[in-house]
């Protein structure tokens, strides 16, 4: 039974599994693709939410933290159903390339 629904971020489900038991596959997989600790990625996702743009949903937010995408193809990857502008792009990835 699924009791509310919350997108996460990589680096917070780190935190939330860090003492679970049997657990040893997925802590593997977060050690390996975690590129930010849970402070850093809050910021992120904070200096994102601050850019006020009705394009970008939670879910974009938490794909950007989790990916840091380094050009402007791979912000479109995270984006298949929105078309954002070379600027709303270029704001992106001048956060994005602070962390």
């Amino acid at each position: 039974m699924i009791i509310s629904k919350k997108s996460v971020t990589l680096a917070e489900v780190k935190e939330i599994v860090k003492d679970a038991e049997d657990k040893q596959p997925l802590q593997d997989y977060l050690k390996t693709f975690t590129k930010l600790t849970k402070d850093k990625s809050e910021k992120l996702k904070s200096d994102l939410l601050a850019l006020n743009n009705l394009k970008i949903k939670e879910e974009e937010i938490i794909k950007i933290v989790d990916f840091l995408p380094k050009d402007k193809e791979d912000v479109n990857k995270i984006f298949i159903n929105i078309s954002l502008t070379d600027d709303e792009t270029n704001a992106i990835l001048e956060i994005t390339s602070k962390y």
